[in-house]
């Protein structure tokens, strides 16, 4: 069940890998090659357990029960 839970982790850490690429090669050009490369690793890292925390994880196979307020009353 983790599966549906890292249809957003995965996408998430992917968008943070290539922005924070692209923000450190247009403009941080004076940052060393090694430190851009450890700054990326640890952005994507962390925003994958932020994600990880923050995206709920739905129980797909529990359907949730019916609210008493939805139920129709029959009048008699």
């Amino acid at each position: 069940m983790e599966k549906h839970r890292f249809k957003f982790v995965i996408p998430t850490m992917v968008i943070v890998a290539i922005g924070s690429i692209f923000m450190l090669r247009n403009y941080f050009q004076e940052v060393s090659t090694r430190d851009s490369v450890l700054l990326v690793v640890i952005a994507t890292i962390f925003s994958g357990m932020i994600a990880y925390l923050l995206f709920p994880y739905n129980n797909e196979e529990k359907p949730d029960p019916k609210p008493e307020s939805s139920k129709k009353k029959v009048s008699k």
